[in-house]
């Protein structure tokens, strides 16, 4: 199988409240916009928003919004994004700022319809978490 892209489509019954979400808060851009689906990138990252009502939904799931959804973004700084997002008031954090042994220093806002979203800066874990990471994994990746 060749893989040309593979991304994230959220199912929401807010679309363009969505989708700004997503601009404003976190610089994505529009690539596609329609008033049931919006196609956004952030660099070579791609994040869809899609109507939870729309006929390409099955109709067994339709009108179900996302849940249950953590969305990671890794940043440089994440101390500096906290600053910017949190402590500016611009959103509130559901997870503070905190760093963590297995080799993350992150924080947890909410976005619309529930989904969080994990601010990520990978620091050195701890010897414990260190052992458990396969070196061998990033050649296999490329």
């Amino acid at each position: 199988m060749t893989v040309s892209s593979i991304y994230p489509v959220l199912m929401t019954d807010r679309v363009a409240h969505t989708a700004a979400f997503y601009r404003e808060h976190f610089g994505f851009q529009v690539v596609f916009e329609a008033d049931w689906y919006a196609s956004l990138r952030r660099d070579s990252w791609e994040l869809a928003i899609l109507d939870c009502a729309h006929d390409t939904v099955p109709q067994a799931i339709r009108g179900s919004a996302a849940g249950g959804v953590l969305l990671n973004i890794e940043v440089a700084d994440v101390d500096a994004e906290y600053l910017r997002l949190v402590e500016t008031g611009a959103l509130d954090a559901v997870l503070p700022l905190r760093s963590e042994p297995f080799g993350q220093r992150h924080f947890i806002v909410q976005g619309p319809d529930g989904v969080l979203i994990d601010v990520i800066t990978p620091i050195e874990p701890d010897e414990e978490f260190a052992a458990q990471f396969v070196p061998e994994a990033d050649a296999v990746a490329q």
